[in-house]
């Protein structure tokens, strides 16, 4: 049985395993899941996958594990892959900046593309002071981005790592959710060059923009 990896296309948090995956020349069964639509939001999908209603899944035979993260670890197990770093104190820096990444940045994103993007799309009111917090924790994390990618290529030692996929998942919605990483010259050059390097992470994004440009047209909704 394949391995399935179920989820949204539009999904910032998808194209961290999809892109994973590629690297790691694991195929894997890609099984939609339509959030516009509450699709993960059923009962069955919420008894069987993830209770919390959230994609992306994987299910690898009997083994159902949710949240990015954790499946890009298990993928990467799966092979030996190097995304998880080649030392021992590489592997312990890649998992702190995926920490970090959780705690300290894509949280604060997501608030941030919940406000201005998911309540335009429902037709609700932005609450501007969550906003305005959301956007000074992004400031402050993006600060210390800048800080530790000033001459570095990478986020950990000499090559791409799942630290680097973690922390450059909310790329995925800068322009529809207006984040302020253009502030951050050193963020900007090392996000350029993931593009540029990996065209996996490139094939990624134009799947992931043309979900959200399709879905935004098919609600008449411009940002």
């Amino acid at each position: 049985m394949a391995i399935r990896i179920y989820g949204d296309a539009g999904s910032g948090s998808l194209r961290r395993v999809t892109t994973a995956a590629k690297l790691m020349g694991i195929e894997v069964e890609r099984v939609n899941v339509d959030l516009f639509k509450g699709e993960s939001q059923t009962d069955e999908f919420k008894s069987r996958l993830n209770p919390h209603g959230l994609t992306p899944v994987l299910e690898d035979g009997d083994t159902i594990l949710w949240e990015a993260s954790a499946i890009n670890l298990y993928l990467a197990n799966k092979v030996n892959s190097p995304l998880v770093g080649i030392t021992q104190e590489e592997r312990f820096q890649v998992l702190q900046w995926m920490f970090w990444s959780g705690e300290q940045w894509r949280t604060f994103t997501t608030t941030m593309f919940d406000e201005r993007v998911g309540k335009t799309v429902m037709g609700m009111a932005k609450n501007d002071s969550l906003i305005e917090f959301a956007e000074g924790k992004i400031r402050a994390a993006a600060k210390v981005l800048d800080q530790h990618l000033k001459g570095r290529k990478f986020m950990v030692g000499d090559a791409l790592t799942l630290a680097d996929i973690d922390i450059a998942a909310p790329f995925s919605q800068i322009d529809r959710a207006r984040f302020p990483f253009g502030e951050y010259p050193n963020l900007m050059a090392w996000h350029d060059n993931l593009l540029r390097s990996f065209p996996a992470w490139a094939e990624t994004k134009a799947e992931l923009d043309n979900r959200m440009e399709r879905f935004l047209a098919s609600v008449g909704v411009k940002l």
